[in-house]
Parts: C-alpha cells; sequence; structure tokens
C-alpha cells in the first residue's frame, strides 16, 4: 500500500485531490456530490479521482449510484499514518 499510496499522490498530477479525498473520508463517509463541496471542486474532476482511489483499492462504495457513500477501505485506514508521512513531505512542494 505505501507504493500505491506513493504513486497516488506523489506521482501524479492529481495528487493534491486525491490526497484531499482521502483526508475528508477519514473523517466522515461522503456521497460525490457532497465531496465535491465540501473539498470546492468540480463534481467530474471527483468522480474521476474516486475511480482511481476505487482501482487501487483505497476507496469503497455503498450504495447505488448518486446516492453511494464512499469510505476508506480498511486497508487504506491501516495504512493511513503512512499517508499522512508522504503527504506531510510534499503538501507543500
Amino acid at each position: 500500500m505505501k507504493r500505491i499510496l506513493w504513486y497516488l499522490i506523489a506521482g501524479t498530477k492529481g495528487g493534491v485531490n486525491r490526497a484531499k479525498i482521502i483526508n475528508s473520508l477519514h473523517d466522515q463517509p461522503y456521497n460525490l456530490n457532497q465531496l465535491s463541496k465540501v473539498l470546492d471542486v468540480d463534481y467530474r474532476t471527483i468522480m474521476h479521482h474516486i475511480k482511481i482511489l476505487k482501482e487501487n483499492q483505497v476507496v469503497l462504495s455503498v450504495g447505488k449510484k448518486y446516492g453511494a457513500l464512499y469510505y476508506l477501505t480498511d486497508q487504506m485506514e491501516e495504512n493511513y499514518n503512512e499517508f499522512k508521512k508522504i503527504w506531510d513531505k510534499i503538501k507543500d512542494k
């Protein structure tokens, strides 16, 4: 998971948005529309990043379509401190 997180957060252009999503979902579950509003990021951008995070087993969804809530996976929760270390190293760059 550490390598995946380095790639998703530090190794790609959308890493900042993905990090913001991970931080938000660590606090509580959200649907796509709620995430869009909370993070002040375009809905389609949130959809794109959530898709990438799901493909990499960072988030999972519960429910159907627009009302689906997104959560961090158990594996991501277990590695949240590792994520914070990565984020702390790169967030000001």
